[in-house]
Order: C-alpha cells, then structure tokens, then sequence
C-alpha cells in the first residue's frame, strides 16, 4: 500500500509540473516584446505593437506565506474582449491528489495538508506576469521582475504547517518557473520560449537560476526520502531557443533543504 502511494504521488507531480513548449502544443498565450501601447478593439494596431510589454495589469490575489513578514501578490495581463470589456486570469493551485488521511497512523508522519510539496504551495494562472513581494514590518514593496514575464509555476513557503518523516518543514526562500526572454526570436514571449526556474531570497533580493539558461523545463517529480526536487529539462542543443524533437534530456536534482545544493542525476 506504501509502494503504491509513493508511486501515484510520483506520476501526480510529475503530471502537475505539466510540459510547457516541448512535448504537446502550448496554449497561445504570452505578449510581444515591442513597446509600443497595447492594442484595443478600438485601436487596432499591427504586427508586434499590438499585445506589447507596454500592457496595463491588475493583481490578483494576496498569498500569505508562511513567515508572517512577507506577502506574495500575483499580477496578471489585462486582456480585452472584442465588445471592448477586458479581463484577467486567475490563481489556481497544484494539489497532492493522493494525500494522506490523517486517520491512517502509517502516514501521520507526513502531513502536506494538499499542498504540492511538504512546504511549498504551486500557485498559477493565465497570463500571469509578475509577482509583487512586500515586506509589511518595512512596509515595503518590490516586484520579482522589472520587466513582465510570462510566470508558469510560482512556488512559496506554505502557509500550514507541514511535516515530512515525522519533522516539521519550513522553507524560507521561492522559486518559480518563467518564460523571461523571447528565446526563439519570433517577437514574443510566450510558451514556445525557453522555460527557465529560479531561486530567489526570502526578500525577493536575491536571484538565481536553478537549471542552466539553455535548457526548458517540462517536468519535476519529488523525492520525499531526501526531499529533493528532480527537474527534467531539455537542452536547447542547436540554440534556436526552442523545443526540438530528438534534443537531449536531463534530470537535475534541488536539494529542497539547501537549494544552493544541485547537481546532474541523469
């Protein structure tokens, strides 16, 4: 019965990490790089003005982490409908469909309360291109990127308190999976793109890549007995900045307890 969890929490995260640009067709979704003011329904512009960076955006929601100092509030494209009524995506969240019951003694040494991972929730959404960081004892506010990106995962320091093999899980630090450069050079950014994965701080000061840049991320899966993170990338072997079929794939682990810990599993 044990096997048989461990195994199904595997195939369920990998599923969740969900390949983006590599092997089935990305949602068309994302922004051009011009900057030229965005378009309207009634300002029709053309070519890579039109959908630009120079986009209008609105927040979403207030995620609250789980160090009381810091909240998280995720930022979205405005996009307009045709009768000129404009919208925004929302959050959605990654859950452990397999989670334990809190009945069953076998497990009660391993609460993740649903979330993705003991001590992270994944958090994402349509069109979703920032995320603010604010600091409420200074009173300060920041955002992960200067300039928008298209944001696939965002992963953050529950705010339940969680426990794996019986010990309790705190993490203190981000990290989350973009598209951040029009890879591929078609004159926008979207999910064709290069998928790259970050670490940032505890006070989003601090940034830096987990998988090298010339990769794209597709999927991860857990190891709960070492608690790290296998990420499944693809290298961009030719440097078009895309996903090409019979390009090389690697795994790469993340020590969850120290991710400045990395390495090449395969």
């Amino acid at each position: 019965m044990l096997g048989k969890k461990i195994f199904l929490q595997a195939l369920t995260l990998s599923a969740l990490f969900l390949c983006a640009g590599c092997f089935e067709k990305p949602q068309e979704k994302g922004f051009a790089v011009s900057t030229t003011p965005e378009s309207r329904p009634d300002r029709p512009v053309n070519g890579l003005s039109k959908d630009s960076l120079a986009f209008k955006t609105k927040p979403s929601s207030v995620h609250l982490t789980g160090l009381p100092q810091y909240r998280l509030t995720t930022i979205y494209k405005v996009n307009y409908n045709d009768d000129n009524t404009t919208y925004i995506g929302h959050d959605g969240f990654y859950y452990r469909y397999d989670d334990y019951e809190e009945d069953e003694k076998t497990y009660d040494g391993n609460q993740w309360n649903g979330n993705f991972m003991p001590g992270f929730e994944g958090v994402y959404g349509f069109n979703m291109v920032n995320v603010a960081h604010y600091d409420v004892q200074a009173q300060q506010q920041k955002n992960f990127f200067e300039k928008p990106v298209l944001v696939k995962t965002l992963y953050y320091p529950t705010f339940s308190k969680d426990t794996l093999n019986y010990k309790p899980v705190a993490r203190d630090y981000f990290m989350i999976s973009v598209f951040d450069e029009d890879t591929n050079k078609d004159g926008y950014i979207n999910a064709w793109d290069l998928r790259r994965f970050y670490y940032f701080d505890i006070h989003a000061t601090s940034k830096r890549s987990l998988i090298p840049v010339n990769y794209n991320v597709f999927k991860s899966e857990y190891d709960s007995a070492n608690d790290f993170m296998y990420v499944f990338a693809q290298q961009d072997e030719n440097g078009n900045g895309q996903y090409d079929e019979g390009e090389s794939i690697q795994i790469f682990w993340i020590d969850l307890k120290n991710p400045a810990k990395t390495g090449r599993l395969y």
